[in-house]
């Protein structure tokens, strides 16, 4: 089942958390709706997931992410992110390497403040076909949450400057770079 993972994720999240009377919140607030898992997918077919727990509300974490156009202050790899649209599905943002030679152009594809969690398709840049990222808070309670970084794509297309390996090894260094910037942003001047 390809939500086991997701399951799985929930569960430690939970088994980390202190009992109280907050605990019938608690689970409000992480309930798993099919629409989420639909839409979000976050699950086993995902190439790469990060999760870190922040030190701080789901709504401060997602107050940073929700914004959209400001990815260049969690990554080292981009220089400059220009936002077209609206702020919500359909938005766009195109993003400059941070040596000015590259960009790659995003599409917001879902979007969803009560459930704190977006979606972006890399729609150019990127040697792979049908890559989709998502960014997921988990509100943990105890002014704690989950901040969860989610990728998959189709296939990797044949490129004379980099494997699929190489790709894995830069995505991975710069999903953790970015899952923990935003951590210590959620957390600075508390």
């Amino acid at each position: 089942m390809k939500l086991i993972k997701y399951f799985a994720i929930v569960a430690i999240l939970l088994a980390n958390c202190k009992k109280s009377e907050k605990n019938d919140e608690l689970e409000e607030n992480i309930e798993v709706t099919e629409s989420m898992l639909t839409v979000y997918s976050i699950g086993e077919n995902d190439r790469l997931t990060q999760t870190l727990i922040i030190d701080a509300s789901a709504d401060r974490v997602w107050g940073l992410l929700r914004r959209l156009d400001d990815v260049d202050k969690y990554s080292s790899n981009i220089s400059e992110v220009v936002f077209t649209g609206k702020k919500g599905v359909g938005g766009e943002r195109v993003c400059t390497s941070e040596d000015g030679k590259g960009f790659f152009r995003e599409r917001i594809v879902a979007f969803d403040d009560r459930l704190r969690t977006y979606s972006y398709s890399l729609e150019e840049g990127v040697p792979v076909k049908g890559m989709v990222n998502t960014f997921k808070v988990v509100n943990l309670g105890y002014n704690k949450s989950a901040l969860i970084w989610s990728s998959k794509y189709e296939e990797f297309l044949e490129n004379p400057d980099i494997t699929e390996a190489q790709f894995m090894v830069f995505m991975d260094t710069a999903s953790t770079e970015t899952v923990r910037k935003i951590g210590e942003a959620a957390t600075s001047s508390m």
